[in-house]
């Protein structure tokens, strides 16, 4: 049988010295592995639209639960990301942690959409990484589950929450800050204001605000927390996003 769908590539694995094992988030039948014969070979016709963060019309051959591609052709391919390598390891980093909150047989076209404009973000937009960074992290979080409470104290009720609990999601006043266990990051009125925009904003719009630097690094900080907290994970291409980072700084002085 054959399946007609719109994918990005999340994960390319070798699969011998012809060919590779594609994951797949689809548009139509969510996370699939398909098989791509003659991919790894210099002249396949699969090497544009078959690699990390393509998004691509595909046909695939299913038989007995196994996916083959047949055919497949490019939609985007992001080329802004791939001369950048900060902007490359930071869409390999949303696309891992895709991978990770996508389940196979399951479409999600709001996951798949959150993906694409935050990859078209870095590669069109004038937004800073950091920025891009914490609206995917905090936006996923809340689509696969955990979105947080953001309306006043956990505890009390008070309109003037000045900590956010990262493990239960919550937000806590100066008064009530000690009777919450875990960890509590302070957080100031203009970034509490950045996380409601960013949990419940109109896909359209998500990008659509700005944050000066200071506010930006402790909701970064925030959003990545949250994530890798409710995941109860870490990421190895973050790690290496962040490596970057400091390079960048270190090469400053």
């Amino acid at each position: 049988m054959y399946l007609t769908t719109k994918a990005l590539v999340l994960r390319i694995t070798d699969y011998n010295d012809k060919d590779s094992l594609l994951t797949l988030l689809t548009s139509d039948y969510g996370k699939i592995t398909a098989k791509a014969r003659g991919l790894r070979r210099k002249n396949s016709p699969l090497i544009a639209p078959c690699q990390l963060l393509a998004y691509g019309d595909f046909t695939l051959f299913e038989y007995r639960g196994q996916y083959t591609v047949n055919e497949a052709s490019v939609i985007e391919l992001f080329q802004g990301i791939r001369k950048d390598l900060g902007k490359l390891s930071l869409g390999t980093y949303f696309a891992q942690v895709v991978d990770v909150l996508s389940q196979e047989d399951t479409p999600n076209s709001e996951l798949l959409s959150l993906i694409l404009n935050s990859l078209y973000a870095l590669d069109k937009l004038t937004k800073p990484e950091l920025l891009v960074k914490s609206v995917f992290e905090l936006r996923s979080a809340s689509i696969a589950g955990y979105a947080p409470d953001l309306f006043g104290c956990h505890v009390c009720g008070s309109q003037t929450p000045c900590y956010f609990d990262i493990s239960g999601g919550t937000l806590l006043c100066q008064k009530c800050r000690d009777s919450a266990s875990g960890i509590r990051l302070p957080v100031s009125v203009t970034v509490l204001e950045a996380m409601r925009y960013v949990v419940y904003a109109e896909r359209k719009k998500l990008f659509s605000f700005k944050i000066g630097a200071d506010s930006l690094s402790q909701l970064s900080g925030i959003t990545e927390s949250y994530l890798t907290t409710q995941l109860e994970r870490g990421f190895s291409t973050l790690d290496f996003y962040k490596s970057l980072l400091v390079q960048d700084i270190s090469e400053m002085y």
